[in-house]
């Protein structure tokens, strides 16, 4: 296909590319295929490129920013296109944006999707990267003399390298070469090996799985109920004859299920308990997981800067070195076994100490934060006089003895329920609705 067929696929044609550089061409020949392409994605990424100024665009009819790039501007936008590899894990990233979406009818609070949505969003995002990083680049590199590269490379990834933790305190460029990289004397004891980095990206994968667990549970339990009883009442507006009657309905519903609630906010609580279950757990897995070095790493990499220059010793380079050591054995031509040692580079362990630093402070916070919501939770259940002034604080038109008087005649659960349509209803509507049900709940309560 000519450069006029696939401009006129976007109803342009091309201009005449006989007397471009090799560098312009290469510009071109990237639009081409995004004309060839012709789907609504590449028409969006022409658009953009065109509103961006990276290029300018004729059109035929269809519209601003829809035709086929004129001419590239002169401008560096070009060396920041990425590979088709980056395209990839781009793509990978961007499928993550829909854990973090809004939603518009809430059923629960801000910690527990710290938890459950960000934290998953999080962990994927490192184990994709970890993943990119790992099987499109070179994991591995070895120096070993006699020997070829790549047997040596796919060998030590596979077993394990290791350092010499006492070489670590030895000045590099002097005693030694590399921190943690000297001669290990036959000892084997003084050796620390590294399995760890073949298992990273699997790893974050499963602490992913398992932070999104206490969601799945919660949403399985939750059954829709809360989208199901506010019946579009979170938007105030609608004709009256309409909001009269879903007032009705949800009041005659509150009133049939009094004290029938205290499943709905039992099974919530749980899962905020699971979560901050999960998180300690996976704290303990991964300090399992990195020989006992990880509960500390933290700490470690905050004294780091505030020590003695001859006393230091980078943490993140001793949980993650970037040079380690390996030993292949051969046999030689006469049957006599021969013993190579080489010298690896880990670039993969740049992007797990950046990885591992973050996730530490975050699980850190985030443990914190949920320990603070279990003290509140236990709070809400063993002291119901604070449960009306809660009740008033989320929405200030309800009338203090209404809260009051919803918090004495009903459960913890329906307490928690109204709490919850609280939060997804229209202001107004919800005081209508509570105060109407409170007048009820107490003239019931007084005709038995």
């Amino acid at each position: 296909m000519d450069s006029s067929a696939k401009g006129d696929l976007l109803g342009t044609t091309l201009p005449d590319r006989s007397f471009r550089s090799p560098r312009q061409k290469s510009r071109d020949s990237f639009f081409l295929w995004l004309v060839e392409k012709n789907s609504l994605k590449s028409r969006h990424l022409i658009a953009g490129l065109i509103r961006r100024g990276l290029a300018e665009g004729r059109t035929a009819g269809r519209g601003e920013g829809v035709g086929a790039v004129g001419r590239w501007r002169g401008c560096r936008g070009w060396q920041f296109v990425p590979s088709k590899a980056r395209v990839r894990m781009i793509r990978l990233l961007g499928g993550l944006k829909d854990y973090l979406k809004w939603q518009p009818i809430v059923t629960d609070n801000a910690v527990f999707r710290l938890h459950n949505l960000f934290t998953t969003a999080l962990l994927l995002a490192c184990s994709l990267i970890v993943t990119a990083t790992q099987y499109v680049g070179n994991p591995i590199q070895c120096i070993v003399s006699g020997l070829p590269a790549h047997p040596i490379n796919t060998f030590c990834w596979i077993t394990s390298t290791f350092t010499m933790p006492d070489a670590f305190r030895r000045t590099v460029g002097v005693e030694v070469a590399h921190p943690g990289v000297g001669n290990d004397y036959g000892d084997e004891d003084a050796k620390k090996y590294y399995t760890y980095y073949q298992w990273v990206c699997f790893v974050l994968f499963f602490q992913a799985m398992l932070c999104y667990t206490p969601k799945w549970m919660w949403d399985a339990w939750e059954g829709g109920l809360m989208k199901t009883i506010v019946m579009g009442l979170n938007i105030g507006i609608c004709h009256e004859e309409e909001k009269c009657t879903k007032k009705k309905v949800l009041i005659d519903y509150l009133l049939r299920h009094v004290k029938r609630h205290n499943s709905y906010a039992v099974r919530y609580w749980i899962c905020e308990a699971l979560c901050l279950v999960n998180i300690i757990g996976q704290l303990y897995l991964m300090n399992r997981f990195f020989d006992g070095e990880f509960m500390s790493y933290g700490l470690r990499v905050m004294t780091f800067s505030e020590q003695a220059q001859e006393d230091r010793i980078d943490p993140m380079v001793y949980v993650f070195p970037r040079v380690t050591k390996c030993t292949f054995h051969k046999f030689g031509p006469s049957g006599s076994l021969q013993k190579h040692d080489s010298l690896c580079v880990l670039p993969l362990n740049i992007v797990n100490e950046k990885t591992y630093i973050f996730i530490w402070f975050w699980f850190i916070l985030l443990a914190t934060l949920l320990t603070l919501l279990i003290i509140y939770r236990a709070i809400i259940l063993t002291c119901p006089s604070v449960r009306p002034r809660l009740l008033r604080a989320r929405n200030r038109m309800v009338p203090l003895e209404v809260a009051e008087a919803l918090s004495r005649k009903t459960s913890v659960g329906d307490w928690w329920i109204l709490y919850m349509l609280c939060r997804n209803m229209d202001p107004l509507i919800y005081r209508d609705v509570v105060s109407e049900l409170a007048k009820k709940i107490e003239s019931r309560s007084n005709s038995q």
